[in-house]
């Protein structure tokens, strides 16, 4: 047994050796910094040309006019960079899930099958998984900071109860499924490399 002990001892301070050698990055999503959602993310160098991405979001606000967009959402991607990692063209692929408690808003939107007019006169409150690919590209700004884009495409499967208006509390639909396939990530990140 100690002898397992010691040789997992052992990988584990390689591994980390590794990771620190590989590099790694903190990030944030302007985008989403423009519409208050807290966001963070973490990523890490696995091979010359694969990275791994963990990223998480936030909002807890309730805005004006008894109007809500809470929410958190985990999404983390494997990246594969077709140069080096952390610069120029990657593919990414996602799975994602979170919480949300969203209405209030005039959507005027219509797109692949989820109204967003309907948020205007409900409440919807509900949880989502699901499962995407990304395609991105990284600027090099200097030694520690770059500039990445990325949109990314998949699959999401939700529940929501619905209410009557943003702050009611009688249900009108309760535990109602909800497919979606559409885009899954939209991020312009500001990137601090170590």
């Amino acid at each position: 047994m100690k002898r397992v002990i010691l040789l997992l001892a052992i990988a584990l301070i390689g591994v980390s050796q590794e990771l620190w050698a590989q590099k790694a990055a903190i990030k944030t999503n302007l985008f989403s910094d423009v519409f208050l959602n807290v966001n963070l993310g973490m990523e890490v160098g696995l091979a010359p040309k694969w990275t791994i991405d963990f990223t998480g979001e936030l909002n807890a606000w309730t805005l004006s006019h008894n109007r809500r967009w809470k929410h958190w959402v985990l999404q983390p991607e494997v990246r594969y960079w077709f140069c080096d990692r952390f610069s120029g063209h990657f593919l990414g692929t996602h799975i994602h899930g979170g919480k949300y408690n969203i209405g209030g808003f005039n959507g005027r939107a219509h797109f692949l099958g989820t109204d967003a007019r309907k948020l205007k006169d409900a409440r919807y409150q509900g949880w989502f998984i699901g499962a995407g690919v990304a395609y991105g590209y990284a600027w090099i700004l200097n030694r520690h900071w770059n500039l990445e884009a990325e949109i990314g495409l998949g699959y999401s499967y939700t529940r929501y109860d619905k209410y009557p208006c943003a702050k009611c509390g009688t249900k009108l639909e309760t535990n109602k499924p909800h497919h979606y396939v559409g885009p899954t990530k939209a991020a312009i990140n500001l990137v601090y490399l170590f």
